[in-house]
């Protein structure tokens, strides 16, 4: 059988230094990096190399990468991006998930959490990730007027209608069917999908639940609550 290629990644990272530690970290995990240190090298590195994902800080001299994602996301909606961030504003975090990123990394971090954050991205298992048996869930979810198609990432109403969820959506909206009527803890799914259960990616995690809250809004019969302090719960009545 032929080898599959590894994923290339496209690093889009002004801080020289940090800038090499992540190349060459990634590069060890098997990773074909390609690095530009700005937003308008970046896209053009976008264009021409077709990258399996996108890493990016967002405050760059010239074109931030705000602006560089929503350029992205013109073109293609599809690759994933992470980016990289000194800030730590919620609003900040909103606009970034609003312009089309996936995930948010907050600067300083460790490399086997960004490298764990990827492969999530990526839809590769690490070591750390818990794998359920084949047979412990079956591949198709039924839930009020949707069908969930768990490998494929697809959400499908009663119309035919059909959505394609990233990852993080995926991964969260499973684990909420699973416990269909039961609270799914905040920290369950922050250590499950994060593996780090800081402030930080809790706000993360209400982004992607506010998400999947409007994938789900053409059935009224469904609703994802949040339980104060322990975590959400899908409930689907009638």
């Amino acid at each position: 059988m032929e080898n599959q290629r590894n994923p290339s990644i496209l690093l889009v990272e002004d801080e020289p230094a940090l800038a090499l530690i992540i190349k060459d970290t990634l590069e060890g995990e098997g990773f074909q990096v390609i690095h530009t240190s700005d937003g308008l090298h970046g896209l053009d590195c976008f264009a021409r190399c077709r990258p399996d994902l996108v890493v990016a800080d967002i405050m760059m001299p010239g074109m931030d990468g705000f602006e560089m994602v929503r350029r992205m996301r013109r073109v293609d909606t599809t690759t994933p991006i992470l980016f990289l961030t000194a800030r730590s504003s919620l609003n900040d975090l909103v606009k970034g998930f609003g312009l089309g990123a996936n995930d948010y990394l907050k600067k300083p971090f460790k490399m086997l959490e960004l490298i764990v954050r990827i492969r999530a991205l990526l839809g590769r298992p690490t070591p750390a990730e818990r794998v359920l048996p084949t047979d412990a869930e079956p591949p198709v979810l039924h839930f009020g007027r949707y069908t969930f198609q768990t490998a494929a990432q697809r959400l499908i109403d009663a119309d035919g209608v059909a959505q394609e969820l990233s990852y993080m959506e995926s991964e969260l909206l499973r684990r909420l069917i699973i416990g269909c009527e039961t609270v799914v803890e905040f920290r369950t799914l922050l250590l499950d999908l994060w593996h780090d259960d800081s402030p930080y990616n809790r706000n993360s995690l209400h982004v992607f639940i506010h998400k999947l809250r409007r994938r789900l809004s053409a059935d009224p019969h469904i609703r994802i609550l949040n339980i104060r302090s322990l975590g959400y719960k899908l409930v689907v009545e009638g």
